[in-house]
């Protein structure tokens, strides 16, 4: 049977959820307010998270390809999260991303923007340095870079992954899987991977 097609994908140097030496990497290019990215964190990612990515076998790089239909709201949520983790690191990252995900309604106006300073008071983050981050958009050309490289490797919707084994230099070969697809189609690449 003819392999499936990978793609060189870079990590960047974007957030990383588990095991930074773990043998197989998943980057994700999402966008807050895609309702399909949601429900792939809602449906897939907890099982992706307890088989894999808590055992150090996998992690997770997630990098924003906040789609132009939902901003400004989506990229302003991209940016947020950066500022998030430039107070506390990738933990706070994620913390503040599950946050999002958990809250917004998606599709654009999923949630009022002052809600992101609300998620920053809950996760106990120095609020004036927060807004000044988010209100100065400092990160607009971090978020700026990952659209770029996502249009560099076809990833033109959300969510799209890339599952690869992990590599020193940070670009992974790896087999894309596009939408919110259940968690067996994830096990069956991370698996073969793995052997």
């Amino acid at each position: 049977t003819a392999a499936a097609t990978t793609v060189k994908v870079s990590t960047d140097d974007d957030p990383v959820l588990g095991n930074p030496d773990a043998p197989v990497t998943i980057i994700e290019f999402s966008d807050y307010e895609c309702p399909f990215c949601k429900r792939a964190f809602q449906q897939s990612f907890p099982k992706i998270k307890s088989e894999y990515i808590d055992k150090g076998l996998v992690k997770l790089v997630f990098r924003d390809l906040p789609l132009p239909f939902h901003d400004p709201l989506a990229t302003k949520q991209a940016i947020a999260a950066n500022c998030a983790r430039e107070q506390g690191g990738d933990e706070i990252y994620f913390a503040y991303h599950d946050e999002i995900f958990n809250r917004t309604n998606s599709n654009g106006n999923g949630m009022p923007v002052e809600e992101l300073n609300n998620i920053a008071k809950d996760l106990n983050l120095n609020i004036s340095d927060f807004s000044t981050c988010l209100d100065s958009e400092k990160y607009l050309s971090e978020v700026q870079k990952d659209l770029s490289d996502a249009a560099a490797v076809g990833a033109n919707g959300t969510p799209a992954f890339f599952v690869g084994k992990s590599s020193t230099d940070g670009i992974i070969e790896g087999t894309k899987i596009s939408g919110a697809q259940p968690y067996e189609v994830f096990k069956s690449i991370i698996d073969g991977l793995l052997e």
